[in-house]
């Protein structure tokens, strides 16, 4: 490819993201191998991004996704924009320190804010990794244990303090309590995590992103990474001879492997949170998931988003209830029969994942 970029083209690219996202083509076997792909999962919403996760696998079951999650096999913590994001044991301890040097200047400046001395973060950190010892405790019991030593925090600087300690790779998820996220130590989480130097953290960051991403942009790359783009260049040189290339619109994509064995986009549709990495896992090219335009630039009125051939045709919202989920569409163009069926077969998908049964509104 090079030159202008015609529409054909254009959904070449969005067709080939799917397929090295586990979203059309061979389902990835289960939700480490999913997490594996992608490096890391924005996952501010435990439930939105298990569903992220899930419906990448070949059988896209929650519980399954709870039991791997409680086990330990996937962790959750802060590190890259920064925001939570599921993670891999073996992959936390090195994303946490090529991220940690950027992300303390905003998190402190942050802390100072609210009143919240790096000296104070201190003695709440001690509070905090001593209370976690050998156990694991919610944030509101995390919460007491600092009230009784005389720190009390407000919700808002209490997440600061705890999301400051996860920084600094002294905490990380625990397993489910009750419906409750818990804390736990990393050390016990994760005895041995890996760790690399910065530059090996950086080409290898830089390389599993085009693997589970890919084609991008160094611009998507540095979005989201949070790295410089001369950071980016750095570690696209590091390893050019394992990539490819090519030029359109004036942008170089990088990517890992030829183009999909097929044209084929097996499921059609999907019903995708607002954070999913095919959504949010861009920016300086996230328009090839909207060629036609239909959406208005920086609205996201809506938790999630209706894909149909790789292409946004409409919002998702969902509504859980005991029996049933309901998922209301609102499309961005009239819908052909088949493409409302195509919607149906995502929403059995998602409902089945969820032991609900699915309901479909358009609006």
């Amino acid at each position: 490819m090079t030159g202008t970029a015609t529409p054909h083209e254009q959904f070449a690219i969005a067709r080939w993201r799917l397929h090295n996202q586990h979203l059309a083509g061979t389902p990835a076997a289960d939700a480490t191998a999913v997490v594996r792909r992608l490096l890391a999962v924005q996952a501010e919403n435990h439930a939105q991004a298990s569903w992220a996760v899930g419906t990448r696998c070949h059988v896209p079951d929650a519980a399954l996704f709870a039991r791997l999650y409680d086990d330990g096999a996937i962790l959750r913590t802060h590190l890259l924009r920064p925001t939570w994001h599921f993670v891999l044991p073996d992959d936390i301890g090195w994303l946490l320190d090529l991220s940690r040097p950027r992300l303390l200047r905003g998190w402190e400046r942050q802390l100072e804010q609210e009143g919240i001395t790096h000296a104070i973060w201190e003695q709440a950190a001690t509070i905090i990794t001593t209370a976690l010892t050998g156990r694991h405790l919610t944030r509101a019991q995390l919460a007491d244990h600092l009230a009784a030593e005389g720190f009390t925090f407000s919700g808002h600087a209490l997440m600061l303090v705890t999301g400051l300690t996860e920084v600094h790779g002294l905490i990380c998820s625990g397993p489910t309590q009750n419906s409750q996220h818990t804390y736990a130590l990393l050390t016990e989480r994760v005895p041995n995590t890996r760790r690399l130097e910065p530059e090996a953290a950086r080409a290898e960051l830089v390389a599993r992103y085009i693997t589970g991403h890919g084609p991008v942009t160094e611009r998507d790359i540095a979005y989201w990474a949070a790295l410089t783009l001369r950071d980016v260049r750095a570690g696209l040189a590091d390893i050019a001879d394992q990539l490819n290339s090519f030029e359109l619109d004036g942008d170089t994509f990088w990517h890992s492997t030829g183009t999909p064995d097929s044209d084929t986009i097996e499921p059609r549709a999907h019903l995708l949170q607002i954070l999913d990495e095919y959504y949010r896992g861009y920016q300086h090219t996230r328009g090839l998931l909207d060629i036609a335009g239909r959406m208005v630039a920086g609205r996201e009125d809506s938790i999630g988003v209706a894909i149909i051939d790789s292409q946004i045709v409409g919002g998702m919202s969902r509504t859980i209830g005991s029996e049933y989920v309901t998922f209301d569409i609102r499309p961005l163009r009239e819908l052909t029969e088949d493409e409302t069926d195509a919607i149906h077969d995502a929403a059995v998908r998602y409902g089945h994942s969820l032991n609900r049964t699915p309901r479909l509104t358009f609006s």
